[in-house]
């Protein structure tokens, strides 16, 4: 299985490269992973709705046009479903048994999704209702992704 994960803005701090090296390196087990970085578009307290809209909307063009072809598109979305570890282990699973053998999670910057990258999801993930740092939140990502693999290959990982 390809995993891509797509994510707006570069991560600068050392623990936060050194974790995700780590699940990354774990993960060349089970999946070939790709990590394409969007630079994000900065928008500061003084911007209108207006004007963060049109930053979403040229990330939101950037991102699209990383989407492989053919992939089954996750978007993490606070308004998004929220699964167990074992749904999201059944959830990749599933995908892989219906044929579907490359799978895409996205993960927005400061301002969110635009609205033309939400209508490309074919599933939306909520992790909690709470915000995370995006680079922070990548980790987490990994983590559970990796402990999806280690479910449904019935490793002794997830307790």
């Amino acid at each position: 299985m390809k995993i891509t994960i797509i994510s707006a803005g570069k991560i600068k701090e050392r623990f936060f490269i050194d974790a995700i090296s780590e699940y990354t390196k774990r993960l060349s087990k089970f999946c070939k992973l790709t990590e394409e970085i969007i630079p994000d578009e900065r928008a500061d307290d003084t911007y209108s709705k207006a004007e963060i809209e049109q930053v979403k909307i040229k990330e939101g063009i950037k991102i699209i046009n990383s989407i492989p072809k053919n992939s089954f598109v996750i978007i993490m979305d606070i308004k998004g479903k929220q699964l167990s570890s074992e749904e999201l282990a059944d959830k990749i699973n599933n995908l892989g048994i219906s044929g579907v053998s490359d799978i895409t999670f996205i993960i927005g910057g400061s301002n969110g999704l635009s609205e033309d990258v939400i209508k490309k999801a074919d599933f939306k993930l909520s992790f909690s209702k709470m915000t995370f740092p995006h680079q922070l939140f990548k980790i987490i990502l990994l983590e559970q992704i990796y402990r999806a693999f280690k479910i449904n290959a019935g490793e002794a990982y997830h307790k």
